[in-house]
């Protein structure tokens, strides 16, 4: 009796390309590093646009089996219920600043070494201590005041709806938008610190008392607070940076701040708003071409003006209101080289010029 002592072969089938693999396909474009899946706004795709578009998806683009997921009371993805303006094309969008993930952190990191420059050259060189007490005061009160604005828009506004647009490229704006606002209310903050620490007749501390009881203050907070409860987010877009930055925030910070505070010895105060003008003109073109997108669609452009005519008489009036209510701050600068008048009706002026590039109809509340 004989035993094999030898390993037992194994057969395998040859593998066999048929070139019908993934990958295997070639065309126009297979072996370029650019993408090409989109149309992109100019003859050529830009970096923005690769990182952006159509990044988050959309079933009526690339997703022919509907939403891979949704809520538990039923919507999923990103209904465009999420508010009452239409589009026949949401992603037409394309934001003029072209704001991805590295230029958020590229411009945020100049302007906090800008500020981070000013206010070490300020305690050097000891300029607080050439300021005049009715400065300081208005400083602790009303830039301090300004303060809770703005990080109040940063965390219950745009934070709050930079996910419920329908296109990935307009919830990356808003993002931006909100890293911008929240930025700049730390920057107030870290000022007021230093002015608490070097000068002794600045209060640091007085700024919540003036947002939560000042008359003068009250309806900037109900603005605020009631943009915070605005479902719609592109309501709350348009109630924001069309209507309140325009009546109210450009009024304060570049109407007054901007205007008086070299006549009153300070010029740190000017660097560290004019942050904050730069990042609202920044904010302001991508919203413009958004709002002027829909008021010229081929489809909802006249409904879309109805929507927004109606938005315009709730925001108006309150944003109005919480302008004049303002006033009196005016008067509190030792120097003063403007009028509340003279400020007003520049700032009206810039809404108008806004509302009519937009195509939409002048509130009557202006003529007032």
């Amino acid at each position: 009796m004989t035993t094999s002592t030898g390993a037992k072969q194994r057969s395998f089938p040859t593998i066999e390309f048929t070139d019908s693999e993934a990958g295997a396909l070639e065309f126009p474009g297979s072996r370029s590093r650019s993408y090409n899946y989109y149309e992109p706004a100019k003859l050529r795709a830009t970096m923005y646009e690769d990182v952006t578009v159509d990044v988050q998806p959309d079933p009526e683009r690339h997703l022919s089996q509907g939403w891979i997921y949704g809520f538990a009371d039923g919507p999923g993805g990103y209904p465009k219920e999420w508010t009452a303006a239409k589009s026949s094309n949401w992603h037409a969008f394309r934001d003029p600043n072209e704001e991805w993930d590295q230029t958020i952190y590229r411009n945020n990191s100049k302007v906090v070494h800008q500020v981070d420059l000013c206010l070490a050259n300020a305690k050097r060189a000891r300029v607080y201590d050439g300021w005049n007490a009715s400065w300081l005061t208005f400083i602790a009160r009303n830039l301090g005041a300004w303060m809770h604005a703005e990080n109040g828009l940063a965390l219950h506004v745009f934070t709050s709806v930079q996910r419920s647009c329908p296109t990935n490229m307009i919830n990356t704006a808003v993002a931006v938008n909100a890293a911008h606002k929240m930025r700049f209310a730390q920057d107030l903050a870290l000022f007021n610190l230093d002015l608490s620490e070097a000068a002794d007749a600045f209060d640091g501390a007085v700024h919540k008392q003036v947002w939560q009881s000042a008359p003068e203050w009250q309806p900037t907070r109900e603005v605020v607070e009631r943009l915070t409860a605005v479902p719609d987010w592109c309501e709350l877009l348009f109630g924001a940076n069309i209507v309140f930055e325009q009546l109210v925030g450009s009024l304060f910070r570049s109407e007054l701040v901007m205007q008086i505070a070299a006549g009153n010895g300070d010029y740190i105060t000017p660097t560290i708003v004019g942050t904050g003008e730069h990042d609202y003109a920044r904010d302001l073109a991508y919203t413009r071409n958004l709002y002027r997108l829909l008021t010229r669609d081929p489809e909802f452009g006249e409904s879309n003006k109805a929507l927004f005519g109606a938005w315009l008489q709730t925001w108006v009036p309150r944003c109005l209101d919480a302008a004049r209510a303002l006033q009196p701050i005016w008067s509190q600068p030792a120097e003063k080289a403007v009028t509340f008048a003279s400020s007003l009706d520049t700032a009206i002026e810039k809404f108008r010029s806004l509302l009519e590039d937009l195509g939409l109809d002048i509130p009557k509340e202006l003529d007032k």
